[in-house]
């Protein structure tokens, strides 16, 4: 594989060293008989997840969205025309409780983002929909977070790059089939 290659090979020069690397030698030396070579790849995940997660904020933050409402936003914005979902829907799509989710959308609304709207088939039922003023900001957000990661990724290789996916996929997969 050649990204595995490039970063352990420092791209022909000597081997390149990240935080994670001194970690592990540091609690191999403390605690020898301890197997800790799980953190090589989970911590690289984590300290990557943080990276990302400041980097997207500074992304949606240049578009006036907190990272939770762009979650909510692009669940309605893929969910295709006329961009409703249920809010049953939306903590199913965004992972956070009924309770959460009622002050997600109050707070959206208060900002002309979404609206509520009545249920069709149940009067009693609400159904959120994505105001034209949304899907202005979650578009462009989206867009500018599109452009701003495949920036971080231009260093791989389409192979490396499909090849890792898969990877996480396959780390990724036993939580999203327990939820």
């Amino acid at each position: 594989m050649a990204f595995v290659e490039t970063v352990a090979h420092g791209e022909g020069g000597p081997e390149r060293e990240d935080e994670v690397d001194r970690l592990v030698a540091a609690w191999r030396r403390e605690l020898p008989d301890l197997d800790v070579s799980p953190l090589e790849v989970l911590s690289r995940v984590t300290r990557l997840a943080r990276h990302l997660d400041r980097a997207r904020r500074n992304v949606f933050s240049a578009h006036d969205l907190e990272p939770w409402e762009f979650d909510v936003l692009t669940a309605l914005r893929r969910a295709g025309p006329p961009y409703e979902l249920s809010p049953g829907r939306l903590i199913t799509q965004t992972l956070v409780t009924s309770g959460t989710m009622t002050n997600r959308i109050d707070r959206l609304a208060a900002k002309g983002l979404v609206e509520r709207r009545p249920e069709p088939a149940d009067r009693r039922g609400v159904r959120v929909r994505l105001t034209l003023e949304g899907q202005r900001r979650v578009d462009a957000a989206l867009a500018a977070l599109l452009d701003h990661e495949r920036t971080l990724l231009a260093g791989l290789p389409d192979d490396d790059r499909a090849h890792l996916a898969a990877l996480l996929r396959s780390l990724l997969l036993p939580f999203d089939e327990r939820t």
